[in-house]
């Protein structure tokens, strides 16, 4: 049937879960740093996608559409790095299968 039969496969699999729930800690302590205006703008992200801190060049403070489009565009950019650790973390533990979580 299979090698290492059924008790073989239960291990393996309680092994693959302790591994998830490792990775998920390490991706809630990720820290990923979103920039935009050339490193004028510098937003922090965590592994759960809240922002941990904001840094704002008093340069870009008079043009308020300017700045919440930057903003955006930081928030977005730390946004996407934590995904791809995420994601990355995620492929470690399942050995490259995209199970849905």
């Amino acid at each position: 049937m299979f090698k290492g039969g059924m008790a073989g496969m239960m291990q393996k699999a309680k092994q693959m879960q302790d591994d998830m729930e490792v990775a998920q800690q390490e991706i809630k302590s990720l820290s990923c740093e979103g920039i935009s205006a050339s490193g004028n703008i510098k937003i922090v992200l965590n592994g759960e996608y809240k922002v941990t801190n904001i840094n704002i060049d008093e340069s870009l403070l008079s043009d308020k559409e300017m700045l919440e489009d930057l903003i955006m565009i930081a928030v977005n950019d730390a946004s996407t790095k934590v995904n791809n650790l995420s994601k990355e973390k995620m492929k470690n533990v399942t050995g490259g299968l995209n199970l849905p979580f």
